[in-house]
């Protein structure tokens, strides 16, 4: 089941007030009126800033969604899911209050409430992504399914809308893994896992990549039993990294079973069982729920992208470096074209589009220093590229690594698990990444992408004062260690010879 079958559920009033602001029925489409000068398909991160920019430009603007303005990010991403972090984060701390001295007694969860207060504040922020507030920035917004119609129009409901240019931002979806069995079990996405008003007894995350091990944890410190099944966990990261989140998950009570490739799904009554193999042995899991947290389709079905000669496959639409199409009047951006599918990353494309397609820009996707950040406890920052890669890249580096347990805020906090370390071009300063893991990891990387951004050296973080005590002290503290790399032997003893002549 999907938002194409059904928008979203329960329709309470919070739910309701997100379909009012975001996929408004009954509504009436604008009937078009001349040629548009850029006319967007999809209206998820990428579509929504590349709509509300060239309109507060100038340009005309059409803008059309088939389900829910807001895309993923809003309606069954970024918003909902850390909605549920929070409130999984802060029964972790109540729980563990005690090694501060504070005695809180036993510690329940409402999970109705959780998920209540979620569609509330959802429901608040729907207001920025509304269809009113586009109509008003001047954009015309269609509500239903576009496709191209050939030449330059795209056909919308009964209307038919001519442009200059045109923009696929249509995004991404969870995706079911090749498993025997799965598509007759009934089981849950980042695209309905949030529908739930009862908590899970016994919940089956097949896949450890972020989505796994984010919804797993925070599951788990709500009272389900969580069993995470996969080959290995978070594999896009380095091992050391990967450990930190595996070890603080089992410490939750989540169980891994890793090493394992699954061979069936299947239900047994009102349970869902996945058999699988690990080392050539067959075993079998139980579960009352099946969240799929692992793989995601790129939405380029029935566009009508082979009648204007769109390129593409079920990876995405292929893109140039200026994120232009095979088709030189049409462009793309977010999930839909690019390996990096975050909220931040859909919004730095969508400026670069507005510049290319509507000014005769040449700016570059590959220019783009994007950070990426895995929200788990502790959470995994990332910006640029870890020693691994770099390796892998053909380039040499030298890294250097601060464990927040050197850090004084970070114990203070109770919050002294993972570490700082800076991957910098060997023999230099120059960063090629950076990668924290830490409990507020995506707070602290933003110094770090700036730094990157602008070619300023690790060396320079050692010259950057921080307050203190502050976690974001492990910076400084990296680019004391790179100085200290300086005071060769031979440096050494030349200041001592000064320092001894001037006593």
């Amino acid at each position: 089941m999907s938002l194409h079958d059904v928008r979203i559920a329960p329709l309470d009033e919070h739910n309701r007030a997100l379909l009012a602001n975001v996929h408004p029925e009954p509504y009436d489409n604008p009937t078009p009126s001349g040629r548009y000068n850029l006319a967007v398909i999809g209206a998820g991160t990428a579509g929504l800033v590349t709509a509300a920019a060239a309109a507060g430009l100038g340009a005309k603007v059409a803008l059309i969604e088939r389900d829910l303005l807001g895309g993923d990010c809003l309606n069954v991403g970024c918003v909902p899911s850390k909605s549920l972090l929070r409130a999984a984060r802060a029964v972790h701390q109540a729980r563990h209050a005690g090694v501060f001295g504070v005695n809180v007694g036993d510690v329940s969860v409402d999970f109705a409430a959780v998920m209540e207060r979620m569609r509330r504040l959802r429901a608040e922020i729907s207001r920025n992504d509304s269809v009113a507030r586009f109509r008003s920035l001047g954009v015309d917004v269609y509500i239903g399914h576009g496709r191209f119609a050939g030449g330059n129009s795209i056909e919308v409901e009964d209307r038919e809308l001519e442009f200059a240019r045109a923009v696929i931002t249509t995004g991404a979806r969870a995706s079911a893994p090749p498993i025997a069995g799965l598509d007759e079990v009934p089981h849950l996405t980042n695209e309905n896992v949030f529908w739930l008003t009862e908590l899970p007894r016994r919940l089956l995350v097949l896949g450890a990549g972020p989505i796994g091990c984010e919804l797993g944890q925070a599951f788990r410190r709500f009272g389900s039993e969580v069993t995470i099944v996969a080959n290995e966990i978070l594999p896009k990261e380095e091992r050391e990294t990967a450990a930190v989140v595996a070890e603080s998950l089992r410490r939750d009570g989540v169980r891994l079973e890793l090493g394992v490739q699954i061979r069936q799904a299947s239900r047994r009554g009102s349970e869902v069982v996945l058999r699988y193999e690990r080392d050539g042995e067959a075993s079998e899991l139980l579960g009352d729920h099946l969240l799929l947290g692992a793989g995601r389709a790129a939405n380029v079905d029935d566009l009508g992208l082979e009648r204007v000669g769109v390129e593409y496959s079920d990876k995405g639409v292929r893109v140039d470096d200026g994120l232009r199409t095979t088709n030189p009047a049409i462009y793309a951006a977010g999930d839909v074209c690019s390996k990096y599918q975050f909220t931040h990353a859909a919004d730095a494309m969508a400026r670069i589009v507005i510049q290319n397609a509507l000014f005769f820009g040449r700016k570059r996707a590959s220019a783009l220093t994007i950070p990426w950040c895995t929200y788990t406890s502790p959470e995994i920052a990332h910006v640029g590229l870890n020693a691994r890669d770099a390796a892998a890249a053909g380039i040499e580096t030298d890294t250097f690594t601060i464990p927040l347990a050197d850090v004084d805020r970070a114990r203070l906090d109770g919050e002294s698990e993972g570490f700082v370390r800076a991957a910098v071009r060997k023999g230099s300063d120059k960063l090629v990444g950076l990668t924290i893991v830490a409990e507020h990891a995506g707070e602290m990387i933003g110094e770090a992408v700036l730094a990157m951004n602008q070619s300023i050296g690790l060396s320079s973080f050692a010259n950057t004062i921080h307050p203190y005590p502050t976690q974001a002290e492990a910076l400084r503290k990296l680019g004391d260690a790179y100085n200290r790399t300086r005071l060769t032997p031979k440096v050494k003893l030349l200041f001592e010879r000064l320092l001894s002549w001037r006593r």
